[in-house]
């Protein structure tokens, strides 16, 4: 008994020794194997694949509402906002993703809330939204990092209650808010060659009933008026057509979009993710089929999504 229980305790010995020592490629020893692990794009390391939080959002902001928020170049902008009853600020942070770090940053010509924030051209725009000064109603902020400034212009075109924007062709679209009063939608354009704004086309802002991001400079918008609908706007027809639908089971309005290559991530109500790749889309007007990524725990709303490459 006691040589077949020391045979039992030098085959266990062995097998632990032969697991610690197991490759971590086989086939190659564990320098090379590291080597290799190491050049693996970021894009495929399984950590990246849920939501987590960036730690340390400065504190004065943390309460605010209507922040303008964008991306530009490697780095994340909070711009403006509000807190209660207070007026609007033009404080702007960034956070800078390779270094992990928020620092405060060139702030606004005009103090803003609840504003449309875009990106054109390697320039931040912000525009629009709820002002502290009745001669700023109609006025945006464009900031060029290469000077570190802002410049601020105004246009009669520009309106305060701004719900949605998007860029497209080269231009900045802006779509405001719906009322019952006034049942028809209002959306301007801005033309970077001659620094105005005006009319856009009355087609496409017929359709533009949701959020809006664009993949290969087509216009896709989410129509949440009756579950959730995928919608494509056709330039060359001048027509929006039905991409497919969305299962309620997987999307959690009020949803927000964002273009990640040729997918489009929909994400609601507690980071609730859907992923559809618009690459090949086939037949129209389909039950739309794509991966998830579980929501948290939390139930918050999405106010923006933004796109940031490091």
């Amino acid at each position: 008994m006691e040589l077949v229980d020391d045979g039992k305790e030098s085959s266990n010995s062995v097998n632990e020794i032969e697991a610690t020592n197991s490759p971590l490629i086989s086939g190659l020893p564990d320098d090379i194997s590291l080597m290799c692990l190491a050049r693996v794009p970021r894009k495929y390391h399984s950590v990246l694949k849920y939501w987590k939080l960036i730690d340390g959002l400065p504190p004065q902001i943390s309460k605010r509402k209507g922040i303008g928020f964008e991306a530009l170049g490697n780095k994340l902008f909070l711009l403006g906002g509000c807190n209660g009853f207070q007026d609007s600020t033009n404080e702007v942070y960034s956070y800078d993703a390779s270094s992990n770090r928020w620092v405060e940053a060139t702030s606004l010509s005009t103090a803003r809330c609840y504003f449309a924030c875009e990106v054109l051209d390697e320039k931040l725009y912000a525009i629009g939204g709820i002002v502290s000064n009745a001669s700023d109603l109609h006025s945006w902020d464009t900031f060029d990092p290469l000077t570190n400034c802002w410049i601020s212009n105004r246009d009669p075109n520009i309106v305060s209650d701004i719900e949605d924007s998007v860029v497209v062709d080269g231009k900045i679209y802006i779509r405001c808010c719906r009322y019952p009063v006034t049942p028809h939608i209002y959306a301007a354009v801005y033309e970077p060659s001659s620094c105005k704004w005006q009319h856009a086309d009355t087609d496409m802002v017929l359709g533009w009933r949701g959020p809006a991001v664009v993949v290969d400079g087509t216009l896709f918008v989410l129509d949440q008026s009756l579950g959730t609908r995928l919608m494509m706007w056709h330039k060359e027809r001048r027509e929006w057509t039905s991409v497919g639908k969305l299962s309620p089971l997987l999307t959690r309005p009020p949803c927000r979009l964002v273009a990640v290559g040729k997918s489009i991530f929909i994400v609601g109500k507690g980071l609730s993710t859907v992923i559809v790749d618009v690459g090949d889309l086939g037949n129209e007007d389909k039950v739309i089929l794509g991966s998830s990524i579980p929501r948290l725990l939390s139930d918050f709303d999405v106010v923006s999504c933004k796109c940031l490459s490091i």
